[in-house]
């Protein structure tokens, strides 16, 4: 029996006992929580029970995760698909201890492009640097994927801390999302920051020349290009782009996309929060960084976010995980964490090259409480599927003068954690329905207001949401990323399930566009293509 076959043998057993009955043991919720920093942990209203824990810690100390967690802060090849390091973690150590990569310290590069960015941040805050129009008023952040789900997170949770310009996102190659931001800015006041490392991602640059013509409209062609930052390491292509070296910001091939918001992807959060509340969130990270590679797997917060999901997704079979910060200004989190997840370990081929004889990670979704209280809990707590549920709360907001609601809100997101695990029998449902309803209506109708529970979820508690505190999080789902793969023998660090959709829009924009035929095409696209082409405008 493999170590997964018995995972799911233990997680069935474990399962039949209702998560309530575990309470009975006094110490359940202290021994099934794990603190780090500023975050608390709650693992104890899932069917984990001490047996199946031991065994994931036995998994874990027999997988690749502490030899790989060491090669990957010691800067190796751990992404060995594209032979590259993983040290998106070297962007957060401000302290400057060396981080080696073939045989060098990348440190000094990667503090000297950080007090770049500071200097031109604080530029662009001050008025010091200014556009044809005067002073900065809207930065332009125009990246997708990783140059967008990052940013565009973090400077929304991070928007109690913004004194700087405003700050705009255009991600998608759809004409109207860069037309709806557009249309109520100023060209001559507008800084646009383009973010791709090649300097060639079709969406992009597209968006990109899009926007140049805007501003060449109004301030004319040839001052364009002094309303435009490159954050990319292709120096020929920002130069024949007309963007000076002075505005151009790089970052090497072991930073991968999706774990990029901590370098200079994360440039537009400076110009909005500050460099000082940009290097506390970095230091946010850099504290998960320590914990994570100190603390031992009972009392790792990484590692028992991950131990935890392997239970729920490759022990009992459950195919997504919902995410559920009941925080407004988390509202792009879970979107970021569908990328960092989906895309990290959504693979069916281990690192040797075979077959994954396990899931792959699960499909990861979900919205702010309480919105989604009235929108898809209904399934959550009645559905036939089973969905892991992991709510996010602070103990405060920025709000001071309507605490209320905020308490109002932590009460709620206590609640549905307590709903999910404690149900409603029949009798209880009978019981509120008997002073108005008796016999057979009575059974009919309580059967509706039946709630199973034994329903799974887990609670991330924190203080209040700081950069400090983001980056902790952002940090500690990057690393729980990592265990999670490690442990299936994924490689989480390439992506290639991207490249063949592109290839193929590569070969049929000119059919789109009428300038070749459908050819040989599947016979669905063809007459896709054709319902195009009659009612295009």
């Amino acid at each position: 029996m493999t170590n997964w076959e018995r995972l799911g043998k233990a997680a069935r057993k474990a399962v039949k006992t209702p998560i309530i009955e575990r309470f009975a043991d006094p110490n359940r919720a202290r021994e099934f929580s794990v603190e780090a920093g500023d975050l608390l942990f709650d693992y104890s209203k899932t069917a984990m029970d001490e047996a199946g824990r031991n065994l994931l810690l036995e998994m874990f100390d027999e997988s690749a995760v502490p030899l790989n967690r060491q090669a990957m802060f010691g800067g190796e090849s751990i992404n060995e698909t594209e032979g590259r390091a993983v040290l998106h973690s070297a962007l957060r150590n401000l302290a400057g201890a060396p981080v080696m990569v073939d045989g060098q310290d990348v440190m000094p590069g990667v503090l000297g492009t950080l007090s770049r960015m500071e200097r031109f941040a604080e530029g662009v805050r001050d008025g010091r640097i200014r556009l044809t129009g005067g002073k900065v008023t809207d930065v332009i952040n125009i990246g997708i994927g990783g140059s967008d789900l990052g940013p565009v997170m973090a400077t929304l949770a991070l928007a109690p801390y913004h004194d700087g310009p405003r700050c705009h996102f255009v991600s998608n190659v759809d004409a109207a999302h860069v037309n709806d931001i557009l249309l109520p800015l100023s060209p001559e006041t507008a800084l646009v920051i383009v973010a791709s490392k090649t300097f060639t991602t079709i969406e992009t640059m597209t968006n990109a020349d899009t926007v140049r013509r805007w501003i060449g409209e109004s301030v004319g062609d040839e001052e364009a290009g002094s309303h435009f930052v490159a954050l990319s390491s292709a120096e020929g292509r920002t130069s024949a782009y007309g963007i000076g070296p002075e505005r151009v910001f790089g970052f090497e091939d072991w930073v991968g996309g999706r774990y990029s918001v901590w370098g200079p992807i994360g440039l537009s959060l400076m110009i909005a929060i500050g460099p000082e509340a940009f290097r506390s969130f970095l230091s946010g990270g850099h504290a998960m960084d320590l914990h994570f590679q100190a603390a031992p797997p009972v009392q790792n917060m990484p590692v028992t976010l991950a131990l935890t999901g392997l239970w729920h997704n490759q022990g009992l079979g459950y195919a997504t995980r919902a995410v559920l910060p009941y925080e407004q200004r988390l509202s792009r989190l879970p979107a970021y964490l569908q990328q960092l997840e989906m895309e990290s370990n959504g693979k069916g081929v281990s690192v040797n090259g075979s077959d994954l004889p396990v899931h792959s990670g699960p499909v990861v979704w979900g919205e702010p409480g309480t919105n989604g209280q009235h929108a898809f809990y209904q399934l959550i707590h009645q559905g036939t599927r089973v969905i892991p549920c992991e709510f996010m709360i602070g103990a405060s907001g920025h709000e001071d003068e309507l605490a209320y609601q905020h308490r109002l809100l932590v009460a709620n997101c206590l609640a549905q954690s307590e709903a999910l695990m404690k149900g409603r029998s029949l009798a209880e449902a009978k019981a509120l329905l008997a002073d108005r309803l008796s016999g057979e209506e009575l059974d009919r109708q309580a059967r509706h207001r039946v709630f199973s529970g034994n329903r799974p979820s887990t609670t991330l508690a924190y203080p209040s949401l700081t950069p400090f505190v983001l980056g902790q999080i952002v940090a500690l789902y990057e690393h729980r990323v990592f265990v999670e793969g490690a442990m299936l023998g994924i490689n989480s660090f390439d992506q290639w399930g991207v490249e063949l959709g592109k290839a193929l829009a590569k070969d049929l924009e000119p059919v789109v566009s009428g300038e070749a035929d459908a050819g040989d095409k599947d016979a669905s696209t063809a007459q896709l293509v054709s319902f195009v082409h009659r009612h295009a405008s």
